[in-house]
């Protein structure tokens, strides 16, 4: 059935022996990730909730906030910390901006989002603008 193997016994051990290295070396592998495995599910379990919401500093002395995020916002920078959601309101209503919907067809703005207007962000991390156009690179556009 199988003829495609050597005819002769020194090239068959010899294809043994590779085989049982191969074996050895995934039998280690196997083991190793095995190990791995309860370390990873446990740093799942035990990784901080995401913050409701995010601040972006600047560069600079003092590093002065520059715009809020909802958390987990993929358009935060580097330079952030979590805010508490009083915290984020305090900056929005002191002109702080807050990166939002309008430009580049992203998702439609939720007011309910909006740390002035809610008690607690909703659940979905789409980002609501409070006004349509509120992204720094829609400021850029001219006037029609």
């Amino acid at each position: 059935m199988f003829d495609d193997l050597p005819p002769d016994l020194a090239r068959l051990l010899t294809l043994r022996v590779w085989h049982a290295m191969w074996l050895q070396r995934i039998d280690t592998k196997i083991a190793a990730l095995q190990e791995k495995e309860p370390e990873q599910e446990q740093g799942r379990k035990n990784r901080p909730q995401e913050p409701d919401w995010i601040v972006e500093l600047g560069i600079g002395n003092g590093r002065p906030p520059t715009e809020v995020h909802v958390g987990g916002c993929y358009a935060a920078g580097k330079r952030r910390r979590p805010v508490p959601r009083d915290e984020a309101r305090r900056l929005l209503t002191s002109g702080v901006h807050r990166w939002g919907d309008g430009a580049a067809g992203r998702a439609a703005p939720q007011p309910a989002q909006d740390p002035r207007d809610a008690e607690a962000p909703s659940g979905s991390r789409a980002h609501g603008a409070a006004r349509p156009f509120d992204h720094p690179a829609a400021r850029r556009r001219p006037a029609r």
